[in-house]
């Protein structure tokens, strides 16, 4: 739910709050405009969307009534921000500090630095809704302000060093409302994600997937399937952070029932699962969000030729 860093940064840094310092990076800080003084309507100030897009250009796929394109403007933001609250606040168990439960917004810092994937409905009864968003952070624009959301967690500086030629792009801050959640819409932010990654010639995709809870041992079928049967390979494999690091082997090989494992997984993972992602070494507990959380890594060379004939190996955006 939260969720998919950086060379020459400190890859351990996370941001927490609006301004936040990073976390065991001394005083350094995020660096972000100043975004006071934007309008609802001005654009974003982040450097993903310079030059400005079009309206045209934002848009990365449709699907009958349902329209996928990126945020153009602060008023967009804010709506994906509203829809992450309803469902990770109200509809799942994230608890709020003061300021989100009063603005009724999940925002962080890097939603400033971040391109956001939005879903609309084009519904005949009024405005389009934003039903579904996705955040994306490319590695040249984490690198510039103090490194991506999952460093926090995992320690990715390795495989960031051994790839230096490989661009990489994190994944995160997903949710469809309910209504919505179904084959149709995840194929739709699909499509867009990989326009997206052919847009800016992404080689390598990771980032955070949760599953619903906090306690690992009531997870120990999934997370314990993902250890056995869908850890990535030790070139691309990142481990939890010492002080989080929850062990993922909870159950011995076999007696791993895999249909049963497979049925607990939330769909989100079970689509990295059929794309080709791997997993990394060990899980952490997200107690603010009441998740457990895993990393996914997923090189695009490792997709399968199914899935990049599906949304098209060239994948441009509907004109």
């Amino acid at each position: 739910m939260t969720p998919l860093r950086l060379r020459e940064t400190n890859a351990s840094a996370r941001l927490r709050g609006s301004g936040a310092v990073i976390a065991g990076a001394g005083p350094a800080v995020l660096r972000r405009p100043d975004t006071a003084l934007l309008r609802d309507d001005s654009a974003i100030a982040n450097p993903t969307t310079v030059p400005r897009l079009a309206p045209e250009e934002a848009v990365l796929g449709r699907l009958g009534r349902l329209e996928l394109r990126l945020a153009t403007s602060r008023a967009d933001l804010r709506r994906a921000q509203r829809l992450r609250y309803h469902v990770f606040y109200e509809e799942m168990t994230a608890q709020p500090d003061l300021r989100t439960r009063l603005t009724r917004r999940d925002a962080d810092a890097f939603d400033e630095i971040c391109d956001h994937l939005l879903v609309l409905d084009h519904a005949d009864d009024g405005a389009p809704q934003v039903v579904g968003t996705y955040r994306l952070l490319r590695q040249e624009v984490a690198a510039l302000h103090g490194g991506f959301y999952s460093a926090g967690e995992y320690d990715i500086a390795p495989i960031l060093a051994a790839h230096p030629d490989m661009r990489f792009l994190e994944l995160g801050r997903s949710c469809v409302l309910a209504p919505y959640r179904n084959k149709r819409t995840v194929e739709l932010l699909w499509q867009g994600i990989w326009a997206y990654v052919l847009r800016h010639r992404i080689d390598v995709m990771l980032g955070c997937a949760s599953l619903p809870g906090a306690d690992p041992d009531k997870l120990a079928l999934p997370l314990s399937f993902l250890h056995h049967h869908a850890s990535a390979p030790e070139e691309w494999r990142v481990r939890a952070l010492a002080h989080l690091h929850v062990p993922m082997d909870r159950l011995p090989r076999e007696a791993i029932d895999t249909k049963a494992a497979l049925a607990s997984l939330p769909p989100l993972i079970k689509g990295y699962l059929r794309l080709g992602a791997g997993f990394g070494d060990g899980a952490v507990v997200d107690r603010q969000f009441g998740t457990t959380d895993v990393l996914v890594v997923l090189p695009v060379s490792r997709i399968s030729p199914r899935y990049i004939a599906h949304f098209g190996a060239d994948a441009a955006p509907p004109g």
